[in-house]
């Protein structure tokens, strides 16, 4: 899995999309760890030690042209704007690794714009459980959110139990310190979600971007990063240069 995951990575790096290679090579770096863990011949454990060695290399240069890039971009045209393409069955985007690089200390207060924050259980929908997954992972931080608002749409025919779940995730917050204040909106259109440091993220699918698991006890059911995903487009803004805020 970590050579498969490093393979596609150097693919990703060779067509010119670094932070869809920056992910696989992290996640790569992580699975081939763990194999040099396991081994127990020294001369394969120092083959793989050296290859890592390489691949955190070629990470630690990705990371550093991705926030070179992202510089140039803000100082050159005074805006900034950087899109992500989620490829169909495409893994290693979990909400963690997709927004943690704007999940900054100083993130207190987050805008969530999505009309279909409703369904529990539909086709290929698990809107509210994902919600859950969002708040779960501004609570861990590093950020300090002291305040989340979500705008969505009312289910018409299962308004009753989305109602029933959203006050137990707002209840639920609120012993972490953390205030959910929701309203509905019957024309909401756009999906976006905004943090207070001045980043806002629009994802064409919402917070819904992921394909349903195969079973319960499938991978990825639980861990997002291993679940597959549908096509999407992320982008990526800073306020600070867009009229809406």
């Amino acid at each position: 899995a970590g050579a498969e995951t490093v393979k596609r990575a150097v693919q990703l790096d060779l067509a010119s999309r670094f932070q869809e290679s920056l992910v696989c090579y992290q996640e790569g770096i992580d699975l081939l760890l763990q194999v040099v863990k396991a081994t127990t011949d020294e001369a394969k454990k120092q083959r793989y030690r050296q290859k890592i060695s390489e691949y955190m290399t070629r990470a630690e240069d990705i990371k550093k042209h991705i926030e070179k890039e992202k510089q140039e971009t803000f100082f050159a045209d005074g805006k900034y704007h950087k899109q992500i393409r989620i490829e169909e069955n495409a893994t290693g985007f979990g909400y963690e690794k997709l927004f943690h690089e704007y999940l900054t200390e100083i993130v207190s207060e987050v805008w969530v714009e999505d009309p279909y924050i409703r369904q529990v259980h539909q086709a290929s929908t698990y809107s509210l459980y994902n919600f859950l997954r969002f708040c779960e992972m501004l609570v861990k931080g590093p950020c300090k959110v002291k305040t989340i608002h979500l705008l969505t749409s009312y289910d018409g025919s299962g308004r009753s139990q989305q109602m029933t779940v959203l006050e137990e995730i707002k209840q639920s917050l609120s012993n972490y310190g953390v205030t959910l204040n929701i309203d509905f909106s019957p024309s909401i259109h756009d999906r976006e979600i905004r943090f207070n440091n001045g980043w806002m993220i629009k994802i064409g699918r919402g917070l819904d971007y992921f394909k349903k698991p195969q079973g319960r006890f499938s991978i990825g059911y639980w861990d997002l990063d291993l679940r597959p995903c549908h096509e999407t487009t992320v982008d990526i803004f800073h306020t600070k240069h867009t009229e809406k805020m």
